[in-house]
């Protein structure tokens, strides 16, 4: 960290939190579960993640034994079905590291969009491929009808009496999942631990039972784990104390403005930005007040950034890579904020986990804000579901009006975000109104696109550069969310944080729909009502806000929007 180049203010700020958790052993307090280092609620219930990687010898049996279960199934694919804190961690694991022979490939799905399942149905042999359902509470909607839709697949190929075999979950003990799975026969049913909330459970079974099923030294992913936990309990000398020390750089920074968490990871483990992601935007992001992170922002030099920045440089010393290290002294020299892990390699995520996630609850701590819960999320929750009901009850939506209708992208907005929109367009033009919205951006806000389309690389090329255009012009940190995820991950800090977001929500027809077994939607509606819920609650809660309604198709749509968005800001 290079705390000499922060201000004088903040460096002091700072020098006195590590005096005060050092003097006042609060390092010995937060290992004892204190409440009272946050709000004084029921923190204490919810750290059960600090003693998870020690915990590993009878676990480490059940893992081997249903490692060596699979090997002989013979399974070709591996899909696991879940949202957030389910089924971030398995997506790191999956996307950093190869398969192992004689085991199966995992992919993790964690989307309604009708086009990103198809995409994983084809990739699969619904006869020869294990299905893991993973859902904390057993009541998250998007695992429910994902499970029901691949569960009528498995039937179809291997018949009724045999498809549960094919079926394993991951819940806690005595949810609706766990009995939905004895009762369709599944053939494994894993327990995680009711006082580990789910962005905090990567080492978990959430976390671990993909690892043993992808052929992962898992042994070595907890040692890793463990030798960081000690490695966090240090109280003296608190530079020593990994996770403690980053949390409390944290938290001082967001308190004087730095806020935008800028994430660079080495390109072989990339994926831990999205898991990073919902760690920190769900667990501070409430009560008026968020580190927000930027994850997957192209690095620009340091001139593209404003004042409101603070660099997390994670690198996989393995696999370094030249342009990463350079662009970060180049950041670091011109008096940015830098803070840098050291992996050996790649299992060693196993410690960068569970150090974020001290460093996490260290900096909700400085923030005087509740880590470990969510109160923002069920909001969009329950206007999703109000929506979803009145379209099985109906077969359509409520009947809404474009303000602004360009070829074949509609605006929509509430009558403020309207009126601001008028105020500021040079000219009635979609181009006209982009601008206007972008003008918006003052300094310390961010800006996020939030796409509730098929996450793939071809629609991450097409808005990852738009939003590179708005930080090249505005020194604005930018987010790129794609939906229904993104509501379990940064949704929270967009609606509990600061009102210093500035949002363009996408949403597209689908070119072809799929049922949802068992009930009256289909995948297409629920993300439609996903969307107009979470457009709904931003707007509620005041969002300088705006979505955008592909009718064309989601290729031509991104292209006409792109067009729109150059004129916008050249």
């Amino acid at each position: 960290m290079n705390i000499e180049s922060l201000p004088a203010a903040t460096r002091r700020a700072f020098e006195g939190a590590v005096r005060d958790w050092e003097e006042n052993r609060k390092v010995r307090r937060f290992w004892a579960r204190d409440s009272a280092l946050w709000t004084g609620a029921d923190e204490s219930k919810w750290l059960g993640w600090l003693d998870i990687a020690q915990d590993k010898a009878s676990r480490i049996d059940e893992l081997s034994r249903f490692q060596e279960e699979v090997r002989k199934a013979g399974w070709s694919h591996a899909l696991l079905l879940g949202m957030g804190g389910s089924s971030l961690a398995p997506e790191v694991l999956s996307k950093t590291f190869p398969r192992t022979q004689g085991l199966p490939r995992l992919r993790v799905l964690d989307s309604t969009n009708p086009e990103q399942i198809r995409a994983a149905e084809v990739e699969i042999d619904p006869a020869r491929t294990l299905f893991i359902i993973s859902s904390k509470s057993g009541t998250t909607l998007e695992p429910d009808i994902l499970r029901r839709y691949f569960f009528s697949k498995a039937q179809g190929a291997v018949g009724a009496g045999k498809a549960g075999r094919q079926f394993v979950a991951i819940t806690d003990p005595g949810s609706s999942l766990e009995e939905t799975a004895r009762g369709d026969g599944f053939s494994r049913i894993f327990h995680g631990d009711p006082a580990v909330g789910g962005r905090f459970s990567a080492l978990s079974a959430f976390g671990l039972v993909p690892a043993a099923l992808m052929g992962l030294d898992f042994r070595r992913l907890l040692e890793s784990a463990e030798r960081m936990r000690e490695s966090c309990k240090r109280e003296e000398a608190l530079d020593q104390n990994p996770g403690a020390f980053l949390g409390l750089f944290l938290g001082i920074l967001a308190l004087a403005g730095k806020d935008k968490l800028t994430l660079i990871v080495s390109p072989k483990v990339a994926p831990l930005g999205g898991w990073l992601e919902q760690l920190v935007a769900e667990s501070t992001g409430k009560s008026g007040r968020a580190i927000i992170p930027v994850d997957g922002e192209p690095l620009g030099p340091p001139g593209s950034y404003g004042d409101d920045r603070v660099f997390a440089y994670i690198r996989l010393d393995s696999e370094p890579e030249a342009s990463q290290d350079s662009a970060v002294r180049l950041l670091e020299n011109a008096g940015h904020p830098v803070v840098r892990s050291n992996l050996r390699d790649s299992l060693d995520l196993g410690a960068e986990f569970f150090r974020w996630e001290v460093a996490t609850a260290v900096a909700g701590s400085i923030l005087g804000i509740h880590p470990f819960n969510q109160p923002d999320v069920e909001a969009s929750k329950i206007a999703a579901r109000d929506l979803t009901a009145e379209f099985e009850k109906k077969g359509s939506f409520p009947k809404e009006t474009p303000l602004c209708e360009e070829g074949e992208i509609g605006l929509y907005a509430d009558s403020a975000n309207w009126a601001a929109l008028k105020a500021g367009a040079r000219d009635k033009s979609l181009a006209g109104c982009l601008r206007a919205h972008v003008d918006r951006l003052r300094g310390g806000d961010y800006f996020a696109l939030l796409a509730y389309l098929e996450m793939n690389p071809e629609n991450e090329r097409a808005l990852g550069e738009m939003r590179n255009r708005i930080r090249d012009k505005t020194k604005t940190a930018t987010c790129l969310g794609f939906g229904p995820r993104f509501l379990h991950s940064t949704g929270q800090a967009y609606k509990g944080g600061p009102g210093t977001g500035v949002f363009i929500e996408i949403t597209a027809d689908p070119a072809a729909d799929l049922p949802v077994p068992g009930r009256k939607c289909t995948f297409g509606a629920v993300q439609l009502a996903q969307a107009r819920g979470d457009f709904q609650v931003l707007l509620e809660r005041g969002r300088r806000a705006i979505r955008l309604h592909l009718s064309r198709g989601v290729r031509q749509g991104l292209r006409d929007l792109r067009v729109s968005m150059e004129k916008a800001i050249r």
